[in-house]
């Protein structure tokens, strides 16, 4: 519906302008009479309007009325009484780290953008919900396009994954969040993607400071883990000291207990499943990677390989972890964690029994600025797997030895190089290291043949097996349509692997 638009302001100046023409001089009385009257027949037109207006807005709220009694009959139960619709009460924001970033930041899982190691739901940020109701719905997907510029025959198209979430507020105090990923489209025993559980926890929120958590959630670990939404980072790939020192998506089930203070300091501790090394193949048949895009996905790396995921879990050596952030100056966040624990160990020899358990720890410490245009963002990480030199001379020759150290780290620089309306331009430069096994007990190293070696089963199919080393550089852009699209291209070099540079475009979506 059409009307005119009129605003309190020009009300106040008709108004005043009539009152000075009343007391204008006798000479234009004539000419003052014919003002007045038009502008009282203006505000008569506005009066008119306004009563049309209150009739409108009595007739919406009936039918608003209408509408909360039909879908309060759908959802009660057989026999029983229709439940009134309620808005779900809002409980007391907690303090959240300023966001301020080239990046848009829109995370999918409601009111995760903050990047404290405290990430919750909160309840209130997506209003009432679905239909009046508790049950909220989000997603996040990308699909991309990667060239290695050596090895061109190896290029593909991938729907990397599409994930589907599912949350409910129950009250004021309690609500459950949960994710549903599919990765590479099709997930069957003759396809290559996979069906999985990523989150699946209740939050109960016991005072405005302190929330404890329940089931299956993502560790409080680096940038990535925790927002790893196509929108929240840069480059078609997540990283590679992310990926493979932090082996996100990283997730465990377990117990913990979280939360922000006034000074804008984030804490969240908790007890989790820990790793299983008696899944570690310390004798593979083939190079476990061969391209980049292999190296992410393979899941060799000692975290990725070893990291249960509430997937029949072994319960009998728990870790325990501590994360800690600082966001009290709007544009900084820093941030560092801990996690340690005994692993399953490696099944040993029956004559050569192995005393003691391996103990694995992961640190890592990281820091995130964002002055006016600009996203500077720098992370190291660090885990140690102790124990292991009897494992791994029981293993001798092996190309796949447990390390006992390994690393990585990664400077960051990008900026809001152009922006018309909701269209953003955010090139980006990205330095990073990372080391899967820097140091080793019991043997020298891997034991890597030389030359070509058969990379699988296919016939004609040969290359040189990779190091478990290398040093990346990055460079990009995201190309923002609104806080929930984006499209990405970069393209990467590597110093040690060389036949790895690849070129790769993207499309992300989070809602």
């Amino acid at each position: 519906m059409n009307r005119k638009s009129h605003r309190p302001g020009s009300w106040s100046l008709a108004l005043a302008t009539a009152a000075a023409l009343t007391g204008g001089p006798a000479q234009a009385a004539g000419d003052d009479a014919a003002t007045l009257k038009a502008l009282q027949q203006q505000l008569q037109q506005i009066q008119a309007e306004l009563k049309g207006l209150a009739e409108e807005n009595r007739a919406l709220k009936e039918h608003e009325a209408e509408v909360d009694r039909k879908l309060a009959a759908l959802n009660a139960p057989a026999g029983g009484t229709a439940p009134v619709a309620q808005a779900v009460p809002v409980a007391p924001a907690a303090a959240v780290p300023d966001n301020t970033s080239a990046l848009p930041n829109a995370s999918a899982l409601p009111s995760t953008a903050a990047l404290s190691p405290t990430a919750t739901a909160s309840p209130g940020t997506t209003g009432p919900g679905l239909f009046g109701t508790g049950l909220r719905l989000w997603g996040y997907g990308e699909v991309y396009y990667t060239n290695p510029t050596s090895e061109r025959q190896d290029s593909q198209f991938d729907l990397a994954r599409a994930v589907f979430g599912i949350g409910y507020q129950f009250d004021e105090k309690t609500e459950f969040n949960s994710e549903y990923e599919v990765e590479h489209a099709v997930a069957s025993a003759d396809d290559p993607g996979e069906f999985e559980v990523e989150q699946f926890y209740v939050d109960r929120h016991l005072n405005d400071y302190v929330t404890a958590r329940a089931g299956l959630f993502l560790m409080p670990f680096g940038l990535l883990n925790e927002h790893h939404e196509p929108t929240n980072f840069y480059g078609v790939q997540r990283n590679f000291v992310e990926t493979l020192i932090i082996p996100s998506t990283w997730r465990e089930g377990g117990l913990n207990f979280h939360g922000d203070t006034p000074l804008g300091i984030g804490w969240n501790a908790g007890v989790t499943t820990g790793f299983d090394l008696s899944k570690w193949d310390f004798a593979p048949e083939f190079p476990p990677y061969h391209t980049a895009l292999d190296l992410e996905n393979s899941g060799v790396a000692p975290l990725q390989a070893t990291h249960q995921e509430l997937a029949l879990a072994n319960g009998r050596h728990l870790s325990q972890y501590l994360a800690l952030s600082y966001y009290g100056v709007p544009g900084l966040n820093l941030g560092a964690a801990i996690s340690t624990g005994d692993a399953v160990p490696v099944p040993a020899p029956p004559n050569a029994p192995i005393p003691g358990n391996q103990r694995v720890a992961l640190w890592e410490a990281h820091a995130r600025w964002t002055p006016g245009p600009f996203d500077l963002t720098a992370l190291y990480a660090r885990g140690t797997i102790s124990n292991t030199a009897l494992i791994n001379q029981s293993n001798p020759g092996s190309p796949n030895p447990i390390p006992s150290a390994f690393y990585g780290y990664y400077f960051q620089g990008a900026m809001q190089a152009w922006q018309h309306g909701d269209y953003k331009l955010n090139p980006f430069v990205r330095y990073e290291v990372y080391n899967m096994g820097s140091k080793y007990d019991g043997t020298a190293g891997p034991v890597i043949p030389e030359g070509d070696v058969p990379l699988s089963a296919a016939p004609g199919d040969y290359g040189r097996w990779p190091v478990w080393y290398d040093r990346v550089w990055t460079v990009g852009a995201n190309f923002y349509l609104g806080p929930h699209l984006v499209l990405k291209t970069d393209y990467q070099w590597f110093k040690d692997n060389v036949d790895f540079k690849r070129w790769d475009l993207g499309l992300g979506i989070a809602f």
